[in-house]
């Protein structure tokens, strides 16, 4: 399969490690990624300027919002196939040859599994369930890879949706297209887990989880998430 890869990062306020990332990806580049889009959703830190030099394409979203923000990046994206991926989160060297492949042999979409920086037992249990083909089990933080064609059939991110985004779309994608979880893995920050405490971060995601299949409101959520997450970065 002959196509282009667009890697999107949503970001706000992501100097720390804004750079390393970039770099990395261009580094493990085999000529298959186009272009390293950085949807910044004002950053009030160094972020666009140091993910600029770095080598990526830095876009200023009209919203903050990761949905609103990957939706921007989509927008200005020129590859076949889009690559969302965290600030906090390194695909695994190969991850070009992995996406490309899946496409070639029917996959429309899908992710990697996950693995930790951090060597917990409860952060390994927890990464160990993203092997299986759950939708329950499916994160932002496994990254996403999607046919560009696909992505606007279904009208990407729903912006009205601040958290859970990234479960609501796979469930849209997979009405039109296969999904496939990769066998390698992402590695991300558990950076968040050790601001929150293990236990204490991971009882909240699955309240918020509840809520938001309860059909608690989006405004609702995000002020719980505010509420008990410490440093949040979602918007008021």
């Amino acid at each position: 399969m002959s196509a282009s890869i667009s890697i999107v990062i949503p970001t706000y306020n992501e100097a720390e490690g804004i750079q390393r990332l970039v770099h990395y990806l261009l580094s493990s580049s085999n000529g298959s990624v186009t272009e390293v889009i950085v949807s910044d959703g004002g950053s009030t830190d160094s972020t666009p300027i140091l993910a600029e030099a770095a080598g990526a394409r830095v876009i200023h979203s009209s919203e903050k919002g990761r949905a609103v923000q990957m939706n921007a990046g989509a927008a200005a994206a020129k590859g076949d196939i889009l690559y969302f991926l965290h600030a906090d989160t390194f695909p695994p060297s190969d991850f070009q040859n992995s996406i490309m492949n899946s496409c070639q042999y029917g996959a429309g979409a899908g992710c990697f599994r996950l693995r930790f920086d951090e060597n917990h037992w409860f952060l390994k249990l927890n990464a160990w369930f993203t092997k299986f083909d759950l939708d329950h089990f499916r994160f932002g933080d496994q990254s996403l890879f999607v046919l560009n064609t696909v992505f606007k059939r279904i009208g990407g991110f729903r912006k009205d949706h601040i958290v859970m985004e990234d479960q609501e779309i796979i469930y849209r994608i997979k009405k039109v297209t296969r999904f496939k979880v990769l066998p390698t893995v992402v590695t991300t920050s558990a950076q968040k887990y050790k601001e929150n405490g293990f236990y204490r971060l991971q009882f909240i995601f699955t309240i918020i989880w509840l809520l938001y299949y309860l059909k608690v409101p989006q405004q609702k959520l995000v002020s719980i998430y505010n509420r008990l997450i410490r440093k949040s970065k979602l918007k008021n």
